[in-house]
């Protein structure tokens, strides 16, 4: 009955076409009667659906595939077929493992009202404290910023005065070099390098014997300040 009432149509629907585009241009007469031989010999073939005998799939055969074999099929089977499929409604609602699975996963997912309350009250109180403990900490930082403050500019004092003293020493260095050498030496050669170590190494003995002078006279004025030892 459809490829009638499809054929009838599509011969409508190409008459309707050639009689407007006839009058601007025409349309020749083997495109035409192509469309019209082409129309008439479409048959799609009718769809097969058995209300009376549906298909029940045979769970005890090999060739039915497992898919077939589900509880979820058999669910889109009542769900079609209603008794007629064959299959028990009572064997299609949940198991215990599975009503088990779905409240907890509905618990999980949509939390009755008093345990949604729970949950924010527990979260402002987290945020409450964090933001407590951030507010100590930022406290804390701001009652230590002045000595960082007066620590930072010390130690800004501190380099730029070293940083003065290695220039005075670097400049004494050369002058000394100059006038050993009679001419102005580069700093990087080893020359200059080689008269830089015997000045440290000489320093290093001066502070040496220094240090040895002041502990001999501290050790003299401490014997000098002692009483006497009583006589036995």
């Amino acid at each position: 009955m459809a490829a009638p009432v499809l054929c009838r149509t599509t011969a409508s629907l190409c008459r309707t076409l050639i009689r407007n585009s006839s009058r601007k241009q025409a349309i020749p007469a083997s495109l035409a009667n192509g469309l019209l031989v082409q129309s008439a010999s479409y048959n799609p073939k009718p769809l097969k659906v058995n209300i009376r005998h549906p298909y029940i799939p045979d769970k005890d055969s090999e060739d039915t595939p497992e898919w077939q074999k589900t509880r979820r099929y058999d669910r889109k089977l009542f769900a079609r077929y209603g008794s007629a499929s064959g299959v028990e409604p009572a064997s299609l609602w949940p198991s215990h493992e599975e009503l088990d699975q779905l409240i907890e996963e509905e618990n999980q997912w949509h939390p009755p009202l008093e345990v949604m309350l729970k949950n924010i009250a527990a979260k402002e109180r987290e945020e409450a404290q964090a933001r407590l403990a951030k507010e100590k900490l930022i406290a804390a930082n701001m009652a230590k910023m002045p000595k960082m403050v007066a620590d930072w500019r010390r130690d800004k004092r501190e380099s730029k005065l070293k940083q003065k003293e290695e220039k005075a020493r670097r400049a004494k260095l050369v002058a000394e070099a100059k006038e050993r050498f009679g001419t102005a030496v580069d700093p990087r050669s080893p020359k200059f390098l080689e008269m830089v170590a015997e000045i440290e190494k000489e320093e290093k003995k001066k502070k040496k014997l220094m240090k040895r002078r002041l502990k001999e006279e501290q050790a003299a004025a401490e014997a000098a300040v002692s009483p006497p030892a009583a006589s036995s």
